[in-house]
């Protein structure tokens, strides 16, 4: 069977539509208990799983981390992954609060990352480090309005009160510079900041 058969196959579907989550990553450490004491203070959840597998998963996130013994031969310390934080003053404040060593805020620019936060807060553009006590690393990245295609249109969902209310913030932001366009008081904001939320989860074309 040829890859182009492989297309149109799969009961008719097609294999870009075929139904895949990606639901666990494997980080490779060297003490468990070590790993787990990190983990836990992220304030992940800790999963039931079987014997010799440990999975913590992010508050939110639909994708787990496993580490144990046998799970892998890559090296400790040689996992490198994103977590995407829709406000990352905040997050990064929560996570030394409770101990975990964060680094600097940077933003990257045409010359290379240079200090603090990107100033226009352009999605994709802010990131602070982190890593385990293995060394794996893990790149806290601002993402609050996301690239046209990369989020599929239909459901969309906030992790996290606090993630709905800094869409809020920002909806109720935009909002004030809409009314300042047409030069009035918008009645219908409750229609308008609820497109303006979907548009930043789904990368499509914002209200006017």
């Amino acid at each position: 069977m040829s890859t182009g058969d492989l297309r149109s196959d799969a009961g008719g579907t097609g294999i870009g539509n075929l139904d895949m989550k990606l639901e666990v990553v494997v980080v490779p450490v060297t003490d468990v208990d070590r790993a787990k004491e990190f983990y836990g203070r992220l304030g992940w959840r800790l999963d039931r799983t079987p014997p010799g597998v440990v999975q913590y998963t992010p508050h939110g996130s639909g994708c787990s981390v496993q580490f144990g013994p046998d799970l892998t031969s890559a090296a400790p310390g040689s996992a490198n992954t994103y977590l995407v934080v829709s406000d990352l003053d905040a997050v990064r404040n929560a996570l030394v609060s409770a101990g975990v060593k964060v680094g600097d805020i940077f933003h990257l620019t045409p010359d290379g990352p240079a200090d603090g936060p990107d100033p226009e807060r352009r999605s994709y553009f802010s990131r602070a480090t982190l890593r385990d006590p293995d060394g794996n690393t893990w790149l806290l990245q601002e993402i609050t309005t996301r690239l046209p295609g990369r989020v599929e249109a239909g459901p969309t969902s906030f992790a996290s009160t606090a993630d709905l209310a800094s869409g809020l913030r920002r909806a109720a932001e935009a909002h004030g510079e809409h009314e300042k366009r047409i030069g009035q008081e918008d009645a219908n904001w409750p229609d308008w900041y609820a497109a303006y939320l979907v548009s930043e989860q789904t990368g499509a074309e914002p209200p006017s």
